[in-house]
């Protein structure tokens, strides 16, 4: 007989953590299916599913709605795939800025030090491409291949920290004339 979600939830609350494995049994081939639609690798859509499976269980206290498992479930495998990419996107970009900096035997600053100040105090979005763009020399295609991120992103983001940096390198000029 094929137990219901609604009655393997329940029996789960009740002291029967091992109804739980019918519910994984339900839904692994389905939620590896749908993880590695999202993260684009089986290995990462694996280990998505079972931290998903994981979270499921240790939180099964908090569904409202045991008929509803299955759309909560994938509202945690979302979740943690987001977590995931995030987590991959600043490890690549820390890489990428170390992998910079190692390059650079000797760095080359500008005459005008405050350029660098501001530009440290870019938010790191913005920070990231500039540095990459002007310090790395890379094209904005290279620093799109690098970050993983489209081209026109890259290039909307090299927009914005020029209006960022403009005016704070005229908010600096206009605080030094002052004094």
């Amino acid at each position: 007989m094929t137990e219901t979600d609604q009655h393997c939830v329940a029996r789960c609350l009740d002291g029967h953590p091992d109804d739980f494995r019918h519910l994984v049994r339900r839904y692994q081939p389905v939620l590896l299916a749908h993880l590695a639609g999202k993260l684009g690798r089986r290995d990462s859509a694996e280990e998505a599913a079972q931290e998903t499976f994981v979270r499921a269980y240790f939180k099964m206290t908090t569904l409202q709605k045991p008929e509803s498992f299955f759309p909560w479930l994938l509202a945690i495998a979302d979740n943690v795939a987001k977590e995931l990419q995030r987590e991959k996107w600043v490890r690549r970009k820390r890489e990428s800025i170390r992998a910079f900096s190692e390059e650079a035997s000797q760095p080359e600053l500008s005459e005008d030090f405050g350029l660098e100040t501001v530009v440290a105090g870019l938010p790191e979005a913005y920070r990231t491409v500039v540095l990459l763009r002007y310090y790395g020399g890379q094209s904005c295609k290279q620093i799109a291949e690098q970050l993983e991120m489209p081209l026109g992103t890259v290039t909307v983001t090299l927009s914005r920290a020029y209006a960022l940096l403009r005016n704070a390198l005229q908010q600096r000029r206009e605080t030094h004339e002052v004094k």
